[in-house]
């Protein structure tokens, strides 16, 4: 085998395979990253527990202008070129030997040289093995290099097949490089010296420290700033070697407040006011939104840097209604027509950051594979980027917790969770388990400098009284006074099921009348057959009114979903004051329905559920309180099945009613509301709910949240937290064409296929007979699809929450 061509000069060192004309320089590179690195402490700055370690940021500048060079090795070159044979090495190990020249040449501290090294060493793969790498068929570091490797072949003379050794790094760019780094450190270069231990050796050496350094536990300060510290420079390589620069725009302005188009509450105006941490307990459709925005505005001149907002909703069916809104809502960069608002969920952003954290090391390069891999890899990276460059962002849970578990590729994640503002939109929606583990990540994001808003207007005290007891800092308390909202409902309660011949025939009775009339149930496919049963009669009662009849739940595509959520925001909108006659039309929904969506029916009829739902139903009739007949009927039927409900949390609900009508009070006012929280949570099934989030919340912080071996990769619990809590979006097997067409070629891109992909649940994909599909990764389900009535389960299965 002849020698492959080799770099001339430094100058001909490449970082990356593209631009393909005009292939990255090592340099560059470098430059860039580490020039990223200083707008990444722009908006972090010393927040919460940075401030303990004044030489955070500058470690990581120096792991910036490190952690690439490697890649000066004949055989990382040799794979960037198109055909290039794959070398099989780790550039970053390499990387370690210039971390032990350039520690040595500016006289850096043990702890320093510590902690730049490991920066370089584990920013694309983790330091020991896990059960998670090993099911991707990829080796930790600590496996790929051990008492067995043959250091010299890997980094020094590698063999090759009859002919001379390929000499991976030349004395003479090895010369430049040094050179280089000595000026980047503003340090003076270690002459060479025959003494010199080469290369291959110094790397063994650096990486068998930080092996002995992290293999057992650390303190838990120790290891958090190690992981944050891993975040900023994996974000900084990501992003700059996407070319996303990070947005400094702020579209949550200061004076938010000042310009709401009506007089605000006394409620808003204490939640504008409050200086940290804030739970608001207000009605449905008193302003919670708005007065989350404003506390957040209030807070962002108090913090250093550049901090963001990210606002969270427990359905991630319901996250683009709620982007759409803060777009339309938020000042627009100079420039721009609309706010620029970061969305970050799902399976497409959990797809986009895997893919971003690799590199070219170890790559099967072949002619023509080897340029889609890299087009691929690099548009993942920018998407991937452009989920962090935005400075207010709307969430899952799911993302921020999968951060505070996972290894490098969201370890950028969670360092994007300190110096930051978290406004949780009803916070109710969870189970006990999931609560819990909330509270213990309010705990980590106050250490990172964060503050925490909690809006809902169904908090029962257990929960307020575990918010409290999670954050070291007083929490403010602020509820709504009595007479906010008006009397809007009337109570029924109703035996017999919602599907039943009377519920049907009442509900028709309705449409015929000309009421609005929205029907909550619990299942997807109660939805879809409560839909089909009425949906001629909404049409018949309003001939000639596309939107007459419309079915929400979450099993729809992303797309269809949207053009559902925009029709129903037109024809289901707030009351206007000066609107006096019923409105007509049918909604049939699951609890998707349940927030985030400001709509308003003149009736209401709902299964029962837990006593936070039955409410949240209730908040989307007669939602302002100004239909003409002033209070109007709210039924809530019985269920003959609790799916996907715990049973004793539906039943405390039912008996919570009960009690309510049997004492008289069937005109729903806030105080009822509050009434029907201590009711439910007073029962056994309360007492056990407030012990199991407790119990998780201990487990979460203790197990996850201490990070006392913070260079072990935790993927495999990541996935595990996903399916607990976010489900898994699917392709249906009619679009793959189109799927694989709008995440190929030149304008291919993973985000624009997100339309196509419909939510489910883990445990349903069997139900569906899902394949995987490696090429695409997603996966790829049978069933009967639907743009008006969505996917057709097989069986009765229950909706996602």
């Amino acid at each position: 085998m002849t020698q492959p061509p080799q770099p001339r000069s430094l100058a001909d060192v490449r970082a990356k395979s593209r631009p393909r004309e005009d292939p990255e320089r090592l340099t560059t590179h470098s430059r860039i990253v580490r020039d990223t690195v200083d707008a990444i402490e722009a908006r972090v700055a010393d927040a919460g527990i940075l401030a303990t370690e004044p030489g955070f940021w500058r470690r990581v500048r120096r792991a910036a202008v490190l952690h690439d060079t490697g890649k000066i090795a004949a055989g990382f070159q040799e794979q960037l070129r198109p055909g290039g044979q794959p070398w099989g090495q780790r550039h970053e190990v390499l990387s370690l030997a210039y971390v032990a020249l350039l520690a040595g040449a500016a006289g850096w501290g043990e702890a320093e040289r510590l902690l730049v090294g490991t920066l370089v060493a584990s920013h694309h793969r983790p330091l020991h093995p896990t059960s998670a790498l090993a099911s991707q068929r990829m080796l930790s570091l600590a496996e790929q290099y051990n008492t067995h490797t043959n250091w010299k072949e890997a980094f020094t003379e590698t063999p090759l097949p009859g002919g001379q050794p390929l000499v991976q790094v030349r004395r003479g760019l090895h010369q430049e490089l040094t050179a280089w780094l000595a000026g980047m450190f503003a340090t003076d270069p270690t002459p060479p010296s025959a003494a010199d231990p080469p290369l291959a050796d110094r790397a063994r050496d650096g990486l068998e420290e930080l092996l002995a350094a992290w293999a057992l536990p650390v303190k838990p300060d120790v290891g958090l700033l190690a992981v944050l510290a891993q975040g900023a420079l994996t974000l900084a390589d990501h992003a700059g070697s996407a070319h996303v620069p990070l947005q400094t725009h702020m579209p949550l302005d200061a004076d938010y407040f000042a310009r709401l188009p009506y007089p605000p509450y006394p409620h808003q105006r204490r939640a504008a006011a409050t200086d940290g941490h804030l739970v608001l307990v207000s009605p449905t459709g008193s302003g919670k939104t708005e007065s989350g925005l404003a506390w957040a505005a209030r807070q962002t001149p108090t913090m250093p840097g550049q901090p963001r907002v990210v606002w969270t909703l427990p359905y991630r069916a319901s996250l683009n209604a709620a982007r759409l809104r803060l777009r339309r809502d938020l000042v627009p960069a100079p420039g721009e027509r609309l706010a620029d608002i970061g969305l970050l969920h799902g399976t497409v952003a959990h797809t986009l950051l895997n893919q971003a954290v690799a590199d070219d090391c170890g790559t099967n390069h072949t002619t023509g594979e080897a340029t889609a891999a890299q087009a691929d890899q690099a548009r993942d990276r920018a998407n991937a980027m452009r989920l962090f460059s935005q400075r207010v962002r709307v969430s899952t849970p799911h993302q921020l917790l999968r951060g505070a578990v996972a290894g490098p590729a969201y370890s950028s994640v969670l360092l994007e969770q300190a110096n930051s503002l978290f406004v949780l939109d009803e916070l109710h929606a969870y189970e006990p388990e999931i609560f819990g583990r909330l509270c213990a990540a309010m705990g980590l994001w106050e250490r990172l400098g964060s503050r925490v808003a909690v809006l809902s207007a169904t908090l029962a005290p257990p929960m307020i009284s575990l918010i409290d007891d999670s954050l070291a800092r007083s929490v403010t308390l602020h509820r709504a006074p009595p007479g906010t909202s008006p009397v809007r409902h009337r109570l029924a309660l109703d035996e017999t099921p919602l599907e039943g011949a009377d519920g049907l025939d009442r509900l028709r009775g309705w449409l015929g009348e000309g009421h609005s009339v929205l029907a909550v149930v619990n299942t997807v496919a109660r939805a879809q057959r409560l839909f089909e049963a009425l949906a001629e009669d909404a049409r018949d009662a309003r001939p000639g009114d596309p939107n007459a009849a419309l079915l929400l739940h979450s099993r729809f595509k992303n797309r269809d979903r949207d053009a559902v959520e925009r029709n129903l925001l037109r024809r289901h909108p707030e009351r206007d004051v000066k609107e006096t006659g019923p409105r007509g039309g049918l909604v049939v929904a699951t609890q998707a329905v349940e927030v985030s969506l400001q709509l308003d029916f003149d009736r209401g009829a709902v299964e029962c559920a837990p006593i936070e739902a039955v409410a949240q139903r209730a908040g989307r009739v007669n939602r302002r309180g100004r239909h003409p007949e002033g209070a109007v009927e709210f039924r809530v039927h019985r269920t003959d099945g609790d799916r996907p409900y715990e049973p004793a949390a539906v039943a405390a609900a039912w008996a919570a009613l009960t009690r309510l009508v049997e004492d008289g009070a069937t005109d729903l006012s806030e105080q009822d509301i509050d009434r029907l929280l201590d009711l439910a949570y007073e029962t056994e099934w309360g007492s056990d709910w407030l012990r199991r989030a407790r119990r998780a919340r201990d487990e979460f912080a203790t197990t996850f949240l201490t990070f006392t071996e913070p260079f072990h990769d935790r993927s495999q619990f990541a996935d595990r937290l996903s399916e607990k809590l976010d489900g898994v979006e699917v392709l249906h097997h009619e679009d793959i064409d189109e799927y694989r067409r709008r995440t190929t070629g030149k304008d291919g891109a993973q985000l624009l296929a997100a339309g196509l992909l419909i939510p489910l649940r883990y445990r349903d994909l069997k139900t569906y007979r899902a394949q995987y599909d490696r090429g695409l990764r997603v996966h790829v389900i049978e069933g009967d699809y639907d743009p008006t009535i969505g996917l057709r389960p097989t069986s009765e299965a229950e909706t996602i929450l």
